[in-house]
């Protein structure tokens, strides 16, 4: 099972991130997001939701209710949308 820390990580390194550059955008230090990642502290219920809006995942990703990566698509056109659709059907079918 992942924890908490191991996602955080996992998502920061894949986002090309250092501990002190999610750590300003979180306006933390980055000993705090060091904490995070070794389990050593619990990021508060706000902490958490900036989190997986920087990440674009849930807040269930995070902590490992679901494994589930989410796709924020807030800002796509109803094209972008029809688009993305298709291709993920396409992928689908590739992959089965």
């Amino acid at each position: 099972m992942v924890n908490f820390g191991d996602r955080l990580k996992a998502l920061r390194t894949e986002a090309g991130l250092t501990q002190a550059e999610l750590a300003e955008k979180l306006h933390l230090t980055k000993s705090v997001v060091s904490y995070y990642e070794l389990q050593e502290r619990t990021p508060s219920p706000e902490i958490l939701v900036r989190i997986a809006k920087i990440f674009h995942v849930t807040t269930n990703y995070l902590l490992g209710v679901d494994n589930k990566k989410m796709i924020d698509v807030s800002d796509l056109t109803e094209d972008d949308l029809h688009l993305l659709l298709l291709t993920i059907e396409t992928l689908r079918k590739k992959n089965s």
